[in-house]
């Protein structure tokens, strides 16, 4: 799962499941605040997304519920792993996102973690639940984008 591309962004991890269970409707980059160990089991890879949102607390975001596991050489100063983190975003670029994850159904959901310039950053997203005959479609468009494309790739 992680790679690095033409920019320096190595990816650490990827959130699937909410482009499975939401429709996202906008994408926004923030920064992470991290603790020493933290960074250090982002480098192993040693995180768990599924279950993660954002939320706003006294005028400033948080990440919740992110899941990035004890760092194995850590010692009694390891951090606790499933933390309230804070976000970094300009405030305007907040507002609009709080303002927005206020309307119904919709939720803050971290998308993809990866490492930009040596810099931990996650990747946001607005997304709203999608209903199961939506993800059935979805699932079906899918099936027939990969018989098209070996289709093609056939005929070539």
């Amino acid at each position: 799962m992680k790679h690095k591309d033409a920019e320096g962004i190595k990816i650490v991890a990827t959130n699937r499941k909410a482009f499975h269970n939401y429709e996202i409707l906008e994408t926004v980059e923030a920064g992470l605040v991290l603790q020493g160990t933290e960074v250090k089991a982002l480098r192993e890879g040693n995180v768990q997304m599924a279950d993660a949102y954002a939320s706003e607390r006294r005028g400033e975001l948080y990440l919740e519920k992110l899941h990035i596991s004890e760092y194995s050489h850590g010692n009694v100063q390891n951090h606790e792993p499933t933390r309230p983190r804070k976000l970094l975003l300009h405030k305007a670029q907040m507002t609009k996102l709080v303002e927005k994850s206020q309307e119904k159904g919709l939720t803050l959901l971290p998308l993809n973690i990866y490492f930009k310039r040596h810099y931990a950053k996650v990747e946001l997203g607005l997304g709203r639940g999608k209903k199961m005959h939506d993800k059935r479609e979805t699932l079906k468009n899918k099936a027939l984008d990969r018989e098209t494309e070996r289709q093609y790739k056939i005929n070539k």
